[in-house]
């Protein structure tokens, strides 16, 4: 039996390290994404959804909440994960809708999404 030099210790040590560490960065990104922060619904006039990035792909949109009297509307920003939800989304364009909606804080990168919230499902206001 051979005794490890030194070397081979400290290559053993920084690969343990690095899986270490991607081990960790992907624990973080699962969590981020499976565990909601808030959830919640949203009424207003769905206003913008278009499938952009450069490398990855997202369904991004804009609603705007509907105002009370004498005050600006606000937009509300957010992201679609499903292309089934973003289809349903560009039918509805224009339209008064409720989104479902999930918020998941700290999601390391925007492949996921530009926003912290994911909605999951719309229906039509009935006016």
């Amino acid at each position: 039996m051979t005794v490890p030099t030194l070397m081979q210790r400290v290559r053993r040590t920084l690969l343990m390290l690095v899986v270490l560490s991607i081990a960790v960065i992907a624990a973080y990104t699962w969590f981020s994404l499976h565990y909601a922060y808030s959830d919640g619904e949203r009424a207003g006039v769905l206003q913008k959804l278009s499938h952009k990035g450069w490398l990855c792909k997202t369904w991004e949109g804009e609603l705007l909440l509907t105002p009370l009297a004498g005050t600006l509307p606000e937009k509300f920003e957010f992201t679609v994960p499903d292309d089934a939800v973003a289809a349903r989304l560009n039918a509805l364009m224009g339209k008064r809708v409720t989104l479902s909606y999930e918020q998941h804080r700290g999601v390391p990168s925007t492949c996921f999404g530009d926003t912290e919230y994911f909605v999951r499902d719309a229906h039509e206001n009935a006016n």
